[in-house]
């Protein structure tokens, strides 16, 4: 992989996550994260980790609707995912990179599928 496959390693933090790996998500998170969504705008990785990580482990896997990179470093990400008791959801996001190191998150988050 090399830094310029955002793609791949967008695909890899989403599976990461997935999995409950935290040492494999610090490997793609720089060290200067800013985290917004709608209930957490603006939040650094720290908070990040206390806030959205005791969700990491719980979801079956990512669905990719959409994972290609937009202008700006950026890759655009739509996916669908599936929690633990079987039910589903949609959300978009935007990663900002910054070399081989996702440096923003921005969430809007969708709805629920069933």
């Amino acid at each position: 992989m090399t830094t310029t496959d955002r793609t791949a390693l967008a695909r890899a933090s989403y599976a990461a996550f997935a999995a409950g790996d935290r040492d494999a998500v610090e490997g793609l998170l720089h060290h200067d994260l800013v985290f917004s969504a709608p209930p957490d705008v603006g939040i650094d990785r720290a908070a990040w980790f206390d806030r959205c990580w005791p969700g990491a482990g719980t979801l079956t896997g990512f669905a990719f609707v959409r994972l290609r990179e937009i202008p700006g470093d950026e890759v655009l990400v739509t996916y669908e995912c599936t929690r633990a008791d079987g039910t589903r959801f949609r959300n978009t996001e935007i990663l900002g990179f910054d070399g081989d190191r996702i440096r923003t998150i921005e969430v809007y988050f969708g709805w629920d599928l069933d």
